[in-house]
């Protein structure tokens, strides 16, 4: 899949506590052409957003059920950067609460490679809904 030009050096700031599924995330986003920008946690998450100003976030982190605290301080802080938010588990109520907390679309693992990329690409261009 390529970007479109009008996507080149957009950043996409990944969130990844495992560092081998990190650099397979880092992987995919520059496989698109574009930037990418990384941390483990949801703290860290934070500060590099005040640092580089990502387009996207695409966050995988264990989620407890219910509870969405980095996403509502992401999206308090950042209302307007779209966030692509990985899980291993979740039902439609997860995604409905994912959702009302401010994620862009939940993507529930395993995730494909040309659907993690049309959820990139369709967030940048303004095109991916929620419920994907």
């Amino acid at each position: 899949m390529s970007v479109q030009h009008n996507h080149q050096g957009k950043l996409v700031l990944v969130v990844q506590d495992d560092a081998d599924m990190r650099g397979f995330l880092r992987d995919v986003v520059q496989e698109l052409g574009l930037q990418v920008a990384e941390t483990i946690d949801g703290n860290g998450a934070i500060q590099q957003m005040m640092a580089v100003e990502p387009h996207v976030v695409l966050a995988d982190l264990p989620l407890l059920e219910g509870e969405f605290e980095f996403v509502k301080t992401l999206r308090a802080l950042y209302p307007s950067c779209p966030i692509i938010l990985l899980a291993a588990l979740g039902d439609d109520h997860t995604k409905a609460d994912a959702v009302a907390c401010g994620v862009q679309t939940l993507l529930i693992k395993p995730v494909g490679l040309a659907t993690l990329n049309r959820a990139i690409i369709g967030v940048l261009d303004g095109e991916w809904e929620p419920h994907h």
